[in-house]
Protein backbone atom coordinates (compact mmCIF):
# COMPACT_ATOMS: atom_id res chain seq x y z
CA UNK A 1 0.00 0.00 0.00
CA UNK A 2 1.56 3.52 -0.99
CA UNK A 3 1.29 6.06 1.38
CA UNK A 4 -0.68 9.37 0.75
CA UNK A 5 -0.08 13.16 1.14
CA UNK A 6 -2.26 12.88 3.83
CA UNK A 7 -0.01 10.10 5.67
CA UNK A 8 2.87 12.14 5.64
CA UNK A 9 4.16 14.97 7.91
CA UNK A 10 6.30 17.16 5.67
CA UNK A 11 8.64 18.89 7.83
CA UNK A 12 9.03 22.83 8.07
CA UNK A 13 12.41 22.55 6.00
CA UNK A 14 10.65 21.42 2.58
CA UNK A 15 9.54 24.16 -0.04
CA UNK A 16 11.01 25.46 -2.99
CA UNK A 17 14.64 26.10 -3.19
CA UNK A 18 16.89 28.10 -6.00
CA UNK A 19 20.29 28.55 -7.20
CA UNK A 20 21.93 29.12 -10.55
CA UNK A 21 18.59 30.11 -12.04
CA UNK A 22 17.35 26.37 -11.15
CA UNK A 23 14.75 26.01 -9.17
CA UNK A 24 13.83 22.67 -7.11
CA UNK A 25 11.33 21.26 -4.26
CA UNK A 26 12.57 19.87 -1.41
CA UNK A 27 10.29 17.35 0.27
CA UNK A 28 11.51 15.88 3.72
CA UNK A 29 8.72 13.72 5.14
CA UNK A 30 7.93 11.15 7.46
CA UNK A 31 4.53 8.71 8.45
CA UNK A 32 2.34 10.93 10.21
CA UNK A 33 2.18 10.58 13.56
CA UNK A 34 5.29 8.79 13.93
CA UNK A 35 8.95 9.41 15.54
CA UNK A 36 10.49 7.48 12.58
CA UNK A 37 13.18 8.87 10.44
CA UNK A 38 13.12 11.61 7.84
CA UNK A 39 12.80 10.73 4.20
CA UNK A 40 14.62 13.40 1.27
CA UNK A 41 13.15 13.68 -2.19
CA UNK A 42 14.05 16.38 -4.51
CA UNK A 43 11.68 17.17 -7.02
CA UNK A 44 13.02 19.53 -10.42
CA UNK A 45 11.00 21.69 -12.46
CA UNK A 46 9.86 19.14 -14.87
CA UNK A 47 8.51 16.98 -12.01
CA UNK A 48 11.33 14.31 -12.17
CA UNK A 49 12.74 13.14 -8.65
CA UNK A 50 15.90 11.97 -6.59
CA UNK A 51 15.21 10.29 -3.57
CA UNK A 52 17.92 9.63 -0.87
CA UNK A 53 17.48 5.54 -0.23
CA UNK A 54 18.81 6.46 3.87
CA UNK A 55 16.34 8.11 5.69
CA UNK A 56 17.60 11.08 8.37
CA UNK A 57 17.21 11.12 12.16
CA UNK A 58 16.05 14.45 11.91
CA UNK A 59 14.66 16.82 9.17
CA UNK A 60 17.60 19.18 10.10
CA UNK A 61 19.73 16.35 8.99
CA UNK A 62 17.55 15.55 5.60
CA UNK A 63 17.92 19.53 4.62
CA UNK A 64 21.91 19.58 5.67
CA UNK A 65 22.51 16.79 3.18
CA UNK A 66 20.71 18.62 0.72
CA UNK A 67 22.57 21.28 1.12
CA UNK A 68 25.89 19.20 1.13
CA UNK A 69 25.15 17.69 -2.51
CA UNK A 70 24.49 20.87 -4.11
CA UNK A 71 28.16 22.36 -2.49
CA UNK A 72 29.64 19.32 -4.07
CA UNK A 73 27.88 18.50 -7.07
CA UNK A 74 25.57 21.60 -7.74
CA UNK A 75 22.42 22.16 -8.28
CA UNK A 76 22.10 21.23 -11.83
CA UNK A 77 22.96 17.64 -10.66
CA UNK A 78 19.16 17.47 -9.87
CA UNK A 79 18.40 18.30 -13.74
CA UNK A 80 20.91 16.11 -15.82
CA UNK A 81 19.89 12.56 -14.33
CA UNK A 82 16.17 12.74 -13.90
CA UNK A 83 15.23 9.93 -12.15
CA UNK A 84 17.79 8.71 -9.54
CA UNK A 85 18.53 7.31 -6.09
CA UNK A 86 21.16 8.96 -3.77
CA UNK A 87 23.17 7.03 -1.28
Amino acid sequence: MTQTEEDLELSELSGEFADDDVVVHIRISRPTGSNLDWTLEVIDEEGYSTVWEDSFPTDRDAYEEFLATIERDGIHTFTEHPVQTLH
